[in-house]
């Protein structure tokens, strides 16, 4: 169906611009290409930068409301929800977060990841009927993804978290208009220009929205007590290779040989944190655990190990 006002909307708008850099792309041979994609990618990295005071304070909005059992929603469509889904999925073995906790919403369901259905995101009445099925609430999160700024998808279920209460924010690579701000309790214009190929948002846009989700996602774990230092001591040994890396984090922290760790690990039920603080102060795994939770799952605090001068106290 013709629709010349959504044409002349798309034209506008500076993901779907041609690049002047790069209209002789097709003429270059393979280390050309490729060197000419790096370069627009090193451009992201500018435009990132600049957002992340703002970016801050969804971090510690978000923590806050991950802390007292809210949930992080994301939701986008195409490349962008399933840039939502994918950091979405790494929580659980990451940071042994319930796969409830951080969760990714894409048009068109779970079947869009493997094969593309692009008029999904035309749907707008599946993006509330989404957020209503997730039971979305005042204690929740909801971050919707698009490089356009205008998906149907996206901006129902924006709508219609922020009618259930829910803290929203809104990511997009364009200029955000006023009636979608109002959506929103935040709005971030992650311009990132022309693609290298025009219009392909999977590119430079993509790039930028996965750097964003995978600062926010692994810094909210920070603030909320998943991280000792810089080490993932609740990640969930759900493999052979996790479950040498839980031993090996035992180990390193508790100052224990091998076999010990492994011991304080299967009494622990396979929890790092539990072990770690049954191998350094020497407790039962019940007081271990009634410690950590305590000190809000905050390993340093349970060790008694005061921040440095000039570092911040959770």
């Amino acid at each position: 169906m013709d629709d010349p006002r959504l044409h002349e909307l798309l034209r506008g708008l500076v993901t779907e611009s041609r690049n002047p850099r790069t209209t002789r792309i097709d003429r270059l041979d393979a280390l050309g290409i490729l060197r000419l994609l790096h370069a627009e990618d090193r451009s992201v990295l500018d435009v990132v930068e600049a957002a992340l005071p703002a970016w801050s304070e969804v971090v510690d909005e978000v923590a806050d409301r991950f802390a007292r059992g809210g949930r992080l929603f994301y939701v986008g469509a195409g490349t962008s929800g399933r840039l939502g889904v994918l950091d979405a999925a790494e929580c659980p073995p990451t940071y042994s977060t319930s796969p409830d906790r951080v969760v990714g919403l894409v048009a068109g369901g779970h079947e869009t990841l493997v094969r593309s259905q692009e008029g999904v995101e035309d749907r707008a009445e599946d993006g509330a009927a989404v957020v209503d099925e997730h039971g979305v609430g005042s204690d929740d999160a909801l971050i919707a993804l698009s490089a356009s700024r205008r998906t149907p998808y996206v901006l129902a279920a924006l709508r219609r978290a922020r009618e259930r209460g829910a803290w929203t924010c809104f990511l997009a690579c364009n200029e955000i208009d006023a009636p979608t701000r109002a959506l929103v309790h935040r709005a971030f214009e992650v311009v990132t220009g022309p693609e290298a190929i025009t219009g392909s948002t999977r590119m430079k846009a993509a790039l930028a929205q996965k750097m964003m989700l995978t600062m926010l996602s692994t810094a909210v774990m920070v603030r909320t007590g998943k991280v000792y230092g810089n080490l993932m001591v609740d990640v969930a040994p759900t493999s052979q290779k996790l479950r040498e890396r839980a031993k090996g984090l035992v180990m390193d922290v508790a100052e224990v040989d091998y076999a010990a760790a492994a011991d304080q690990l299967t009494r622990s039920r396979d929890d790092v944190k539990v072990a770690i603080v049954v191998g350094r102060l020497d407790v039962s795994v019940d007081e271990a655990r009634r410690r950590l939770q305590d000190a809000h799952g905050r390993l340093a605090k349970v060790l008694g190990e005061a921040a440095a001068e000039g570092e911040e106290t959770p």
